[in-house]
């Protein structure tokens, strides 16, 4: 964890207009100091070993060194956390990014989008001085070959719905692509999904689960029911809650306002999920600043259902899982590589029980 003197970030961007937009956005919060900037891959790496920066801003595309050589480069050298700043296009390149050991990302800055430049400096700054807490040697284990694409298999029908509903932020898309790899075939439950995300990449990101794990994933809409192995992903800028419908649990979204502090949240979500689902419901906290989903933990332990939140030894940042622990409702703390074990004995035990109340009535 770093100390609390001044958060020095290095500041690469081949654009001359977001280099000085993204250096004023920082400049402005006093926790920051912008020690340096570079135009290219190969002026950016000079500088990172000159200037050892705590935390590093990139945009991929650059001349000279793109991003993903740099991003591997700088992890095996000298790690370093690394914010992503990305236009909406190469969505796709965003999320290998992240899976190369950048730790988030925030929209890239348009030179018109003069009323967007203002949401994306608060972002920016809060994710900057979140870094405080991040530890990169984490990061250095997670980091992984991108799994390889697999064929979608139907599993046998479903004789409980058991949903699985996963909250997380900072660390999130790596970790949640390293939990659902885990599974050798498509588990027999349901998946949803509130990851802290902008506006524009939450799709990539179902579309990215889809075709490389043996899951079926898709961006929330609002209508869909909940179906054995596939993962319904909030999107960005809106909250993911349930509600009935012909005797079905679906997916409705709400839009979000300036009010919420998190979106998609974690807490709507759970809280909403533990009304229709009770003790079908598994809610699993992981990596991701702040505390979002404390609240919800608290309703899913009242709707009979349970709760595991990934462990310090694995979360990169473990602000979220610590404050769902510190509720003292949580039933297990797992490292992220024992979680996709434990919602599969889970459902089993679930089943279980099930068949076993059916016996004795």
């Amino acid at each position: 964890m770093m100390s609390r003197s001044l958060i020095r970030v290095l500041v690469i961007d081949d654009s001359a207009f977001s280099r000085q937009a993204i250096t004023r956005m920082l400049d402005a919060s006093p926790l920051i100091e912008v020690v340096g900037v570079a135009r290219d891959g190969e002026q950016a790496l000079r500088k990172t070993f000159e200037l050892e920066p705590d935390l590093i801003t990139v945009d991929l595309e650059m001349p000279r060194m793109d991003g993903f050589t740099f991003l591997r480069v700088v992890m095996s050298k000298r790690p370093t956390p690394v914010i992503v700043i990305s236009g909406r296009t190469g969505k796709e390149d965003v999320f290998r990014a992240l899976e190369l050991g950048a730790v988030d990302f925030v929209g890239k800055p348009s030179p018109r989008a003069t009323l967007e430049l203002n949401n994306i400096e608060q972002e920016l700054v809060q994710k900057v001085h979140a870094i405080r807490d991040l530890r990169i040697e984490k990061v250095q284990n997670r980091i992984s070959a991108t799994p390889a694409v697999v064929q979608k298999e139907s599993g046998p029908p479903l004789s409980t719905l058991r949903v699985v509903a996963i909250g997380s932020s900072t660390g999130g898309p790596a970790a949640l692509m390293q939990l659902f790899s885990a599974f050798p075939d498509a588990p027999r439950c349901s998946f949803v999904v509130a990851q802290h995300m902008p506006a524009g990449f939450t799709r990539g990101f179902a579309e990215r689960i889809d075709r490389l794990t043996r899951l079926r994933a898709i961006e929330a809409e609002g209508g869909e029911a909940l179906s054995p192995g596939t993962v319904l992903i909030a999107p960005g800028g809106k909250h993911l809650e349930f509600e009935s419908s012909g005797g079905r649990v679906v997916a409705r979204l709400i839009a979000a306002d300036d009010r919420d502090r998190y979106t998609p949240s974690v807490d709507r979500m759970f809280e909403s999920a533990a009304k229709h689902l009770g003790k079908d419901l598994l809610a699993v906290v992981l990596t991701g600043m702040g505390d979002d989903g404390r609240l919800g933990v608290r309703s899913v332990n009242l709707a009979g259902g349970s709760v595991i939140a990934e462990s310090d030894s694995t979360a990169v940042v473990f602000g979220m899982p610590q404050q769902a622990i510190r509720t003292g409702l949580v039933d297990q703390v797992l490292p992220l590589g024992e979680i996709a074990a434990a919602i599969q004995v889970g459902y089993r035990d679930s089943s279980r029980r099930e068949q076993g109340d059916e016996g004795t009535s």
